[in-house]
């Protein structure tokens, strides 16, 4: 009953839209504010989706999440503010509700599905009210960004 309660508490906390998380196993300390799914964990609000193997929730005095930790094989779908599509997947991922601003770590390849842009690294942010991303390389491998570029025909003569 306590686990449905703070799963109603943490989806109703989340702006207007529903948040909806799943996962094998739930444990929550009210005292501390952290909350943690484990197992085939997948969150759900409005069209952005993440899939995880562990998330951790930390939620403030307001009784409101500051901030999402997801580790092990994340994969994730984002919509920006501006309509922007992207997918992608790291080893770990950190979203901040209140600036909208999601830190991907360890392997990340980001995708943004509307202009056929690329980016892999070893940290990529995200921040989708800017829709603005920053990345960053390995210590011994670069950022790679890869653009598929539409080449006019040329006009007959």
């Amino acid at each position: 009953m306590k686990q449905l309660l703070m799963i109603s508490l943490l989806t109703s906390l989340i702006c207007a839209n529903e948040l909806k998380i799943k996962a094998n196993l739930f444990n929550t300390d009210q005292k501390t504010g952290v909350s943690i799914f484990e197992g085939d964990v997948n969150i759900q609000k409005a069209q952005d989706e993440l899939n995880a193997s562990k998330v951790t929730v930390y939620i403030n005095e307001n009784r409101e999440p500051t901030k999402f930790v997801a580790q092990g094989d994340v994969s994730f779908f984002i919509v920006t503010e501006e309509g922007a599509h992207y997918k992608g997947k790291s080893q770990e991922a950190i979203y901040f509700p209140q600036k909208k601003e999601y830190h991907f770590f360890r392997n990340v390849n980001l995708k943004q599905l509307d202009d056929n842009k690329e980016i892999t690294g070893d940290e990529v942010v995200l921040k989708s009210i800017e829709g603005t991303a920053y990345a960053k390389g390995a210590e011994k491998e670069p950022v790679i960004m890869i653009f598929n570029l539409k080449e006019k025909e040329k006009e007959a003569e």
